[in-house]
């Protein structure tokens, strides 16, 4: 099941630009490790569970797991071979805007052996650079 919001004022959106770096949710707030953005991006909401999806099968289903970031920006396209104009294209996804240092994933109740690796794994999923706080 992919993350999307449930109801919106809009359906469509502007992109707006991303910030540089972020103060509020760059320290464990739940957990006792982490995985932290290193760079600014835009994360989709297949990319948040396929992360999610790895990490969960390293974990082997044990202790906790909050995923930090929800997808609540419409990615919208319009489809192949259509001239431009005539209006802006249909929502193709969810997007989340995420800024350098931001806290994606924490976990809790894990060996931080298995927590190391069940990151390592789910950030290669990720089109940005991650590290692990502990």
């Amino acid at each position: 099941m992919w993350l999307q919001p449930k109801k919106t004022k809009y359906k469509k959106v502007q992109k707006g630009k991303l910030s540089k770096f972020n103060y509020r949710s760059n320290q464990l707030k739940f957990g006792n490790i982490g995985l932290k953005a290193i760079k600014s991006c835009t994360i989709s909401s297949r990319q948040i569970e396929a992360a999610r999806q790895a990490i969960v099968r390293k974990l082997n289903r044990k202790g906790k797991l909050w995923i930090r970031v929800f997808p609540m920006v419409p990615i919208t396209l319009k489809p192949t071979e259509v001239r431009m104009g005539k209006g802006k294209g249909n929502v193709s996804h969810w997007s989340v805007k995420v800024a350098a240092g931001t806290v994606l994933f924490e976990t809790y109740g894990i060996a931080k052996t298995t927590a190391i690796t069940a990151f390592k794994t789910g950030g290669a999923k990720l089109p940005v650079k991650t590290t692990i706080l502990l």
